[in-house]
């Protein structure tokens, strides 16, 4: 079972390279994103340097949105999708790792951009990295809601626009608890309790949004 799990993780990011100009763009919408609101509040250090997280945070969520709808689309698409449906192996299993791959594929690289962009607010390197870390624990959870989504929305017209009106709500416990975790780092207090939310939020998306996915992408090819 974890070789089929790997196999597909593994899959799924070739897919990911050859198709490399929308995880392009995702990127490329962070950095822009981020790198435009110094632009629009001014050149006051100390506000800069308290909306960082938060700023970061929202760029990183709705970049990891712009490659969701394409999570299942593809394999919806050409019908290989039905084959997941028969394989041996759990159907959660098979979702958890397109997820995997999808999250590997898309916000990883946001992890390494983070720390850079933070340096346009002022922060120093310390509290970039310990918000890069609350990314690392977040942003998982935002590819679990995600999948949930995709799956819900499969085949459906508009669906992108409908995926983002489902998981936006669901994703602000976890936006709530990264800001405040970042802003913490920043603030020099430890953010043990933030994250120990996020790490919570993380458990519960990993048991429970495979399922759902699993279920939905069930109801989506029936």
């Amino acid at each position: 079972m974890a070789q089929v799990f790997a196999a597909t993780v593994a899959h799924d990011l070739l897919l990911a390279w050859r198709r490399r100009s929308g995880l392009l763009a995702g990127l490329l919408f962070f950095v822009v994103a981020a790198s435009l609101f110094p632009l629009a509040l001014g050149p006051e250090p100390q506000q800069l340097r308290l909306l960082a997280p938060g700023i970061l945070w929202v760029a990183a969520l709705l970049a990891s949105m712009l490659s969701l709808s394409g999570l299942f689309a593809t394999q919806y698409a050409d019908g290989s999708l039905d084959q997941l449906l028969l394989a041996p192996q759990p159907l959660a299993l098979l979702v958890l790792a397109k997820t995997c791959a999808h999250w590997l594929a898309s916000s990883a690289p946001l992890l390494l951009l983070a720390p850079l962009l933070a340096q346009q607010y002022g922060m120093p390197a310390g509290s970039a990295l310990q918000l890069a870390a609350s990314l690392l624990v977040g942003t998982p959870v935002l590819s679990l809601l995600g999948a949930v989504g995709a799956a819900l929305t499969l085949g459906v017209r508009g669906g992108a626009v409908l995926l983002c009106v489902l998981v936006l709500p669901l994703c602000v416990p976890v936006l709530v608890f990264g800001a405040d975790a970042g802003a913490a780092a920043d603030a020099g207090l430890g953010m043990l309790p933030q994250l120990s939310l996020l790490g919570a939020c993380l458990a519960l998306g990993l048991f429970a949004c495979p399922l759902a996915a699993a279920a939905g992408l069930r109801i989506a090819l029936e």
